[in-house]
């Protein structure tokens, strides 16, 4: 299998797989920031379709933090692996201090990427659900389960890369799941790409701008032709 260049180039891979989408009036692309909001992008931009985010935070075991014993979403959506967090003999006050430690950084987030802008309203809606990869699949089931709250009308996921156990237990949760590789051995996301940079607050933003900059041009008859991050 052959590695992504870049988020960008994963998005643009995604997009041909979701064509089907383009230009609809009642479809939404929701990225998971940080790393989901280049190939997200990517999408939103090739299919005409509004792009935001829905901010998901992973729940870390203590001083293993990349191993995920939970997630967090809007909404006040909790998903545990109870199963992990007996294994690794974890108390309650273990979980709630990791929970109220992400949760103040998701409040923050939201205020970041967000500012103003309200809300959309999924009601009704297609929603594709965009990451740069899976690999236990916790804090995507957080985003699946916070975003079905909102009662839309089909929940799309569409990834580059995840891991096959965990895509293969997410399958039940969504009405579609996209991914374009499938490693037996995952060795973590960022083995996948090229380019796996971390994004800053920043370069989130400029992308979020840039979206609705390009959908109020196209809006109004022309075609956006937004730059490209590095």
């Amino acid at each position: 299998m052959r590695r992504f260049r870049d988020r960008s180039q994963a998005g643009q891979l995604l997009a041909r797989r979701l064509q089907r989408y383009a230009g609809r009036d009642d479809a939404i692309v929701l990225a998971l920031p940080r790393g989901g909001v280049p190939v997200a992008y990517q999408i939103a931009s090739a299919l005409k379709l509004p792009l935001d985010v829905f901010v998901v935070r992973k729940l870390g075991v203590p001083g293993e933090e990349e191993l995920a014993m939970g997630a967090i979403a809007s909404g006040g959506v909790r998903v545990l692996s109870h199963d992990l967090i007996e294994e690794l003999g974890l108390t309650d006050e273990d979980v709630e201090r990791v929970t109220e430690r992400e949760l103040a950084e998701l409040q923050r987030r939201e205020r970041v990427f967000r500012g103003d802008r309200p809300f959309p309203d999924l009601t009704g809606q297609v929603v594709i659900l965009v990451d740069d990869g899976i690999a236990t699949g916790a804090t995507m089931r957080a985003a699946i389960r916070a975003v079905r709250a909102h009662q839309p009308a089909w929940v799309s996921v569409a990834v580059p890369v995840g891991a096959p156990q965990a895509l293969e237990a997410l399958q039940d949760e969504v009405d579609e799941l996209i991914c374009l590789l499938t490693p037996e051995l995952l060795m973590g996301i960022g083995a996948w790409y090229q380019d796996f940079s971390q994004l800053s607050d920043a370069e989130v933003i400029a992308y979020l701008q840039r979206a609705c900059a390009g959908a109020h041009t196209v809006s109004m008859g022309g075609q956006a032709q937004p730059a490209a991050l590095h």
